[in-house]
Formats: C-alpha cells, structure tokens, sequence
C-alpha cells in the first residue's frame, strides 16, 4: 500500500517521457548479453574467458539467471522494473554504427518508450571516434528521435574539435564525461557528467555544480552502488557496498549540490560490479549478494537496490519541487 501511495505520488512529479525534464533520474544500461539459446553463443557473460552458466565474468549473479539482451520480454521486464525505480530516463551503452549495441538500438528504443522512458545515448570510445564520427552518430541516432548524449572520455578528442563540430548539431544536448568545466565550455558541451564510481564519494559535487552552473552548463554528477571488476578485468581495486551506505552517500551529495540530472551507473554493468539490477545467490561462493543491504536478507534482498533508488528519486524530485529557484544550501 506505500509503495502504490508513493508510485502515484511520483506519478504527479514525473515529467512526460516526451519532453526533456529539467530534473532527472538517468540509468546507464548495456545491450551487449547474449545467451547461446537466442544469440548462438555466450555474449559478455563469458568476457575473461570464463565459462557460463556456472562461470561468469561478474562478482554477482543475475536473480533471473543470464539473459539475451535481444529477447523482447528480457528487455520489457527491464524497462518495468527501471520505472519502477524512479528512473525517467535510459542511457544506452552504444558503440558504433553496426555494433551488436546499433543493432539492438532500435529494439530497445522502442520497447523504453513503451515503457514510458525517455531514451539517451552513451557514446562509447569505439575504434576511430573522432568528432566529426560522433557528428555523424548523431545525425544516425536521432533518426530514432534521441536527442541527448552523453560522451564517454570527451577528452580523449581536443575541445576545438568538438567546438569545430558543435554547430551542425542542432536541437540535441552534448555531455561531456569530465569535470574539466573549461574544456566542456570550449567544446560547445551542455553539460558535463561523471559516471565513473569507483573512487568517489561525491565529496566533490557541491562545487562542480557550483562552478558548472556559473559556466551555464548542466551539471549531472553519477552516482553508484560500488565496483568490483576483479572477475571480468585485471583491475583490483575494489569499493565495498557496505550494506548500501556506498549508495546512499553520493545521492545524498547529489542532492545537496543541486545536480540537474543524477545518472545512475548502472543498471546492469555486471562486469564491474556497479549494477544495480536484481542479483541472487548461488552454490557459489565467487559471488557476492546483496544480503545485508538496509537490513534486508534473502530473496528480499534481491530488488533492495531497485527499491532503495525509488526511494532516493522520489525524495530528490520532491525536493527539486518545493524549490523552483533550487537554491543553493
């Protein structure tokens, strides 16, 4: 009965999926799984070299067993469970024109907006990006009627490219993933995001959405569960979850720095442990759950994640609500 009382409540401070919100709740979502049944073969499941089922490039094991991100009831059970989560819009990994993630596009796009979604793109450093390439993504892209996009490692390409770029592309927003204000200036960026959480804690949002809202740019810092992509990658490094205080804290910054979009990594990056999709336990002792988190256990614990973003958007949308001028504290 709360959560149907909250579900309505959020319903009145949603924006149309439609028009772009000036207050937003972003997910980063990966199209890329494959399973042999759908896909004739193992697709990102098996990364590393490891050997599905029972052996997966992840520290956690989806709740609903390894899934073909091409299987329309998958990606609809997806979208379902990302609304009910509070999230309004969906940004899609994307990674060239042809990709399995091109292909899978269009499918996707639909299948989000039915849901009622607004969809993004996350450009991907693919083989031979430059600007005038992502010029050319976007002018593919928004065929589908996507309009903004966020630019993983914009720095890896000058600014005066981008700059040089910026003009042909009319009536889309550009996010540059930095916190390099001047240089998302000098590009022609909207706005700028963080997306990586591996090590941070958000202590550093309050001032780059200061200093991004005197530069007019919007100021969408990410935030995240934790990370842990020792089973998919050689990187050791490791940042617990701690019960879901990991998560907690970096929305409580977000909130607290005014930030005009929170971008949430991720719903299911489960090679780096920053998923916030569904996960159970297994005979295994290789993967990690989310027993524990706020108290809960068992098959609870499962969507503890997905309820506790829920709770996280309404509060930030509310308050966004009860001050238009968003004033800095």
């Amino acid at each position: 009965m709360r959560r149907l009382a909250l579900l309505l409540l959020l319903a009145l401070v949603l924006p149309p999926a439609a028009t772009a919100a000036p207050a937003s709740v972003a997910i980063f979502y990966y199209p890329w799984y494959g399973t042999p049944s759908r896909d004739g073969g193992y697709q990102h499941w098996n990364q590393g070299g490891h050997v599905p089922p029972a052996d997966i490039a992840a520290r956690f094991y989806p709740a609903g067993g390894l899934y073909s991100s091409s299987n329309p009831r998958v990606i609809g059970k997806q979208m379902r469970e990302i609304v009910a989560a509070g999230v309004d819009t969906l940004v899609v990994s994307w990674w060239g024109w042809g990709s399995l993630e091109d292909e899978r596009l269009p499918r996707v796009a639909s299948i989000a907006r039915a849901a009622g979604l607004n969809v993004a793109i996350h450009i991907e450093p693919y083989r031979g990006r430059t600007a005038v390439s992502v010029a050319a993504d976007v002018d593919h892209l928004r065929a589908l009627g996507i309009r903004d996009y966020y630019v993983y490692g914009a720095t890896d390409i000058p600014a005066f490219d981008w700059a040089t770029v910026r003009p042909s592309l009319l009536g889309v927003r550009l996010f540059a993933q930095t916190s390099m204000l001047g240089f998302a200036v000098a590009g022609g960026f909207d706005g700028v995001y963080t997306y990586t959480v591996s090590r941070t804690t958000g202590a550093s949002f309050r001032l780059l959405c200061r200093e991004a809202h005197q530069a007019g740019l919007v100021c969408a810092p990410s935030v995240g569960p934790g990370y842990d992509a020792t089973r998919a990658t050689p990187d050791p490094f490791v940042r617990d979850r701690q019960n879901g205080t990991t998560y907690d804290t970096p929305w409580q910054r977000v909130i607290g720095a005014n930030g005009d979009v929170v971008p949430i990594t991720s719903f299911n990056e489960w090679h780096e442990g920053t998923q916030i999709e569904p996960a159970r336990s297994t005979s295994s002792a290789a993967y990690e759950t989310y027993d524990g988190a706020w108290g809960l256990h068992g098959k609870a614990a499962q969507d503890a994640y997905l309820e506790r973003t829920f709770d996280w958007s309404l509060q930030y949308r509310l308050i966004r609500d009860d001050e238009p001028g968003w004033i800095s504290r």
